[in-house]
């Protein structure tokens, strides 16, 4: 009964939360309106200057109604605006750009014009080109379709294999940006449709900075649960190497530090490598909402002790139930002979490394590992597992003198709950550095003796966000919260809830290219 009467209360939040923001630009029309024969002072009261707006453009009754609809109010405030400076004889396609897209300016900007206010009756017909009728057809098509795609589902496709053989590279799917609460962009200003570069160039941004939002989450349908498949955007992709952007700056500069350390010895100084990288490449920053959006299973979530043992991952001490087809890489050993293309394409093997006549390494389910330990020509088949305590340098948190994880043996961790504090010092900074110093916003000094927040030493800190952690399915092959740490809640894009279309990328159109089977199935 809890449960029900906390979703009931939530989706009344959700309901009311943007017809309240839309009172705000609303405000700003009181002059447009003493000029329409109605009091100006009405405008200033949160709902009731949206009746009245209703009311001066003469509109239906039903426009209360997608007023207090979610997300469809966004797109039916833009159209009333857009009808009450049409009575100021404001008809031209720029006008009625600039007042859906900039009502805090133009509002103001209108009611300072020597503009009358004309009747929906006396005002003359418009007689608009079939140019002008497709203009507006187009543009507002463009409207609605980009709040759809920004506050309540937006279509994907699976470019890689970190999440097989749950999710398939060439998975077309939804997801839904309700069901965690949709985010207000940072970026509002952007080129519609596309992330972070624009169509037909190589590195050039898609979106402005003159504008940048504060983060803010809408009411959703629910919160995050340990299992679900979470779409969000690449926590460390904050700074971006554009010759190699699928790789990570952080590990990128890590791995060239060690580099010049190694090549200059004695002459070495922190902070070579970095600048070699920047001497080399291009290399930009990205606000949260620009960032690559990755798809992967929240193993983790707030106020959780997360563990992996030989890579069984346990939660508050308890083993979590694996996903039906999660993978390991495999070592697997032939009497010589080699293995059938034919065989391994029908157990749905396409990612194959060959070392030897003798030797495959193969990424392999628990099924189709004991399938393929029935082929005759097959000694053995054995998982790879690195020990416990062999570090290993690219994993989180990139410090092997006290923390000596890896991918098959990491942990205990606790993952960060907002209003909880962690005690901090020399030897577990590292886990909380990128916290304290990007994700929160904070000045942090680490010297040789103290940490320094804000300029005043620290030994404990209060967390201002929730966080997540992060693992794809296909275990060995995915760079995942294992390599870079912790989600936080403003990096949360949406839930991954439904594959539409699956395409496989390594057969051609007439050869199997849509697998059929794979088609109109919910995730899980």
């Amino acid at each position: 009964m809890q449960e029900i009467q906390s979703y009931s209360m939530t989706l009344l939040l959700f309901i009311l939360s943007i017809p309240a923001l839309l009172t705000i630009p609303a405000l700003f029309a009181y002059k447009l309106v003493e000029k329409a024969g109605v009091a100006g002072w009405k405008m200033l009261i949160p709902f009731y200057n949206l009746v009245i707006l209703v009311q001066i453009t003469e509109r239906s009754y039903w426009w209360y109604l997608w007023l207090i609809v979610p997300f469809i109010n966004v797109f039916t405030f833009m159209l009333l605006l857009i009808e009450l400076i049409k009575g100021f004889s404001k008809t031209k396609m720029l006008d009625q750009v600039l007042v859906a897209l900039f009502p805090f300016i133009y509002l103001p900007w209108l009611s300072i014009q020597n503009k009358e206010w004309i009747k929906l009756s006396d005002r003359p017909k418009i007689v608009k080109s079939a140019a002008r009728e497709w203009t507006d057809a187009i543009v507002f098509a463009v409207i609605a379709a980009s709040i759809i795609r920004m506050f309540l589902v937006e279509a994907y496709t699976i470019p890689t294999s970190s999440m097989e053989k749950s999710l398939l590279v060439g998975d077309f799917l939804f997801v839904s940006k309700m069901a965690y609460g949709s985010k207000s962009p940072q970026t509002p200003i952007a080129f519609p449709f596309v992330h972070h570069t624009l169509p037909f160039t190589k590195f050039t941004k898609s979106y402005v900075e003159w504008i940048e939002l504060p983060y803010h989450r809408f009411p959703g349908f629910g919160h995050i649960k340990n299992n679900d498949v979470v779409v969000f955007n690449y926590p460390s992709g904050d700074t971006v190497v554009l010759e190699r952007q699928n790789e990570d700056y952080y590990q990128i500069v890590r791995t060239m530090e060690l580099e010049q350390k190694n090549r200059l010895g004695d002459l070495y100084k922190p902070g070579m490598g970095r600048a070699e990288i920047w001497k080399r490449y291009h290399v930009t920053d990205r606000p949260v909402d620009k960032r690559e959006n990755y798809i992967k299973r929240c193993i983790g979530i707030p106020g959780d002790t997360l563990e992996i043992i030989d890579r069984q991952v346990y939660v508050n001490r308890k083993a979590t139930e694996n996903p039906k087809n999660m993978q390991y890489m495999n070592d697997v050993f032939t009497n010589g002979t080699g293995l059938n293309p034919r065989a391994l394409d029908r157990l749905d093997i396409t990612e194959i490394s060959q070392i030897s006549n003798s030797h495959y390494i193969l990424p392999l389910s628990e099924d189709k590992k004991e399938k393929l330990e029935q082929f005759a020509n097959v000694k053995s088949v054995l998982v790879r597992n690195r020990e416990k305590g062999q570090a290993y340098f690219p994993i989180f948190p990139h410090d092997t003198k006290n923390f000596r994880w890896n991918e098959d043996n990491f942990g205990p961790l606790v993952i960060p709950k907002k209003g909880t504090s962690v005690e901090i010092n020399l030897k577990n900074i590292s886990l909380y550095k990128k916290i304290i110093g990007k994700y929160e916003n904070n000045n942090l000094e680490v010297t040789d003796t103290a940490i320094l927040i804000n300029g005043i030493p620290a030994e404990s800190y209060t967390f201002k966000m929730d966080y997540y952690w992060m693992m794809g399915d296909n275990r060995h092959n995915s760079a995942d919260s294992r390599y870079w740490g912790f989600v936080p809640e403003d990096h949360i894009v949406g839930k991954a809830s439904f594959v539409w279309l699956s395409l496989d990328p390594h057969k051609g159109l007439f050869d199997g290219k849509i697998r059929w089977s794979k088609l109109f199935r919910f995730i899980h």
